[in-house]
């Protein structure tokens, strides 16, 4: 042998890079071995414990590949793992050699032959062995040590390297397994179906199944508690990404300064503070889908970086030089008239139009009260098993009173009514095997406008309404109710709602709807 050409170090490399899997990567190196080495068998065997495992094998029947040779059995094999350098055997050796009877070209026992191993070590750990053997002996006797030496630091590189691979290919399908189970695993916890047979939420679903095995943005639309995330988490499981990962951002809960960080990610040293490079949502949403809550929230700067985003499917970390390309569905959901903020300004037109490609609206509940008792059975049986209760029922009076109320905060505020209700009845019936759920547990009122306008009587001068028609009267007396608390809040729709003990984003829906407006100037215009 002679030192090692470019042609061998150059058909290694290739053969490495070039392999589909281990064993085809091992038996290109043992090509490009041979090459260097002329043998009747060459054998690649890896070090797992105390035994050694062959990886690829030359010039032995291919039952080889499944034998497995403990060291300490194997003399030979025993001497080679523990030298430094090449071991060379006599030609009359009377250590056994694990490969007699099994070479390709010779049947029965092998004669004298020539038998040389190398051991490979990377970074002072053994990886491994390789062998050869040739029927015509001292064949090796002349090949330098030196180019030995350097065959064996190449192959151990090269084992390595190819080891590295398929342990991270491995893990690899390990993590995506178990991306696919968490993701199963998510979708049964938490409820994964859509409750509702409604026809508002029949439509709903016909559309969810329309559009979800596509790539379309989708901008889902509805008022605050109805259930956006979970038709988000819908749209992702029913398309071809739901082995991939469903990113959740809440647009609102992210400052200015920290948007283009938190959605494109940053480089070590980007900005102050920026101790280490970070993944943005985008690029760990890659290859699934990214959901973009509370996106009315966003400013106009952080749109127009949104934008880019989405027209290009590329991203730019902040602090750095180069663009990433990146596959992601893009679902938005937004609790505000889109269309009305982009004509004042405040969205940007170009952006509203990317994102509703297929716009879907989730319904109040309030338009769809025969889904109420479906969705409280629900959350009635969640509750039953949290609180660790055998039965847990409503009663006839519960079940009527459900879907009389109005539900101003929506399947949220139903799923906390019903855990309330819950933990009510189970310390009032603590003995019971069969609990029972009653309405004074709901403590709802089928009038919740008018609860609340009785609960603040005291505030305000009681006014002479003729009841000809209840709603109308309500909302007659909800109205006055709303303007004195504002005027008593000098406008301020949080401190007005405290003063009604009601929410605030509730009370501002609930003026909405009453036709109820409040100017710059402070002037309430109704």
């Amino acid at each position: 042998m002679q030192d090692i050409s470019i042609s061998t170090l150059l058909d290694m490399t290739a053969g490495l890079a070039s392999g589909h899997n281990d064993q085809d990567r091992f038996n290109k190196l043992l090509d490009a071995i041979r090459k260097a080495v002329q043998c009747d068998c060459v054998a690649l065997l890896g070090l797992q414990g105390d035994t050694l495992l062959p990886l690829a094998v030359q010039g032995v029947t291919r039952d080889t590949l499944g034998r497995r040779f403990k060291v300490s059995d194997h003399p030979r094999f025993e001497k080679i793992s523990q030298a430094k350098s090449v071991v060379r055997f006599d030609a009359d050796s009377s250590l056994p050699d694990p490969f007699d009877g099994l070479l390709l070209d010779y049947d029965g026992e092998l004669p004298m032959h020539a038998c040389m191993g190398l051991p490979l070590i990377y970074a002072d750990q053994l990886l491994g062995i390789l062998t050869f053997d040739s029927l015509t002996p001292n064949i090796f006797d002349s090949i330098p040590e030196r180019s030995l030496e350097a065959l064996s630091a190449i192959v151990a590189s090269h084992l390595k390297v190819a080891l590295t691979v398929s342990q991270l290919e491995q893990q690899a399908k390990q993590t995506l397994q178990k991306l696919e189970e968490l993701n199963q695993e998510v979708w049964e916890r938490d409820g994964g179906d859509i409750i509702g047979n409604s026809a508002a939420m029949q439509h709903l679903k016909a559309d969810i199944s329309v559009v979800a095995p596509s790539d379309f943005t989708i901008l889902i639309h509805g008022e605050t508690g109805v259930g956006k995330e979970l038709v988000a988490r819908s749209l992702h499981h029913q398309s071809h990404r739901s082995s991939q990962p469903l990113i959740y951002v809440n647009c609102a809960a992210i400052a200015e300064s920290l948007i283009e960080s938190e959605l494109f990610g940053h480089v070590k040293g980007a900005f102050t503070g920026a101790d280490k490079s970070r993944l943005g949502k985008f690029a760990l949403a890659d290859g699934g889908t990214l959901f973009l809550d509370e996106i009315g929230e966003l400013s106009l700067t952080a749109q127009s970086k949104l934008l880019r985003a989405l027209q290009n499917n590329e991203i730019q970390p902040v602090g750095q030089d180069n663009v990433q390309s990146i596959d992601v569905r893009v679902l938005a959901a937004t609790n505000r008239d889109l269309l009305k903020e982009v004509e004042q300004g405040r969205f940007r037109p170009d952006l509203y139009h990317r994102l509703s490609v297929y716009p879907l609206t989730v319904p109040p509940l309030r338009e769809r009260e025969e889904d109420a008792i479906l969705l409280a059975g629900y959350f009635l049986e969640q509750a039953r098993k949290k609180l660790g209760i055998v039965q847990l029922k409503f009663a006839k009076d519960a079940l009527i009173q459900l879907p009389r109320y109005d539900w101003p905060g929506n399947v949220r505020e139903l799923e906390h009514v019903i855990n309330r209700a819950a933990l009510k009845a189970r310390a009032r019936g603590a003995m019971n095997r069969t609990i029972s759920v009653n309405s004074i547990d709901l403590a709802i009122d089928a009038s919740p406008q008018n609860a609340s306008s009785v609960a603040s009587t005291r505030t305000v001068k009681q006014t002479s309404i003729e009841v000809k028609d209840l709603r109308k009267a309500t909302d007659e007396y909800q109205t006055a109710l709303i303007i004195q608390a504002l005027q008593q809040a000098n406008f301020n729709w949080a401190s007005a709602a405290r003063q009604l003990n009601i929410d605030r984003a509730n009370l501002v829906r609930l003026a909405k709807r009453l036709g109820i407006q409040v100017t710059k100037q402070h002037n309430i215009n109704y």
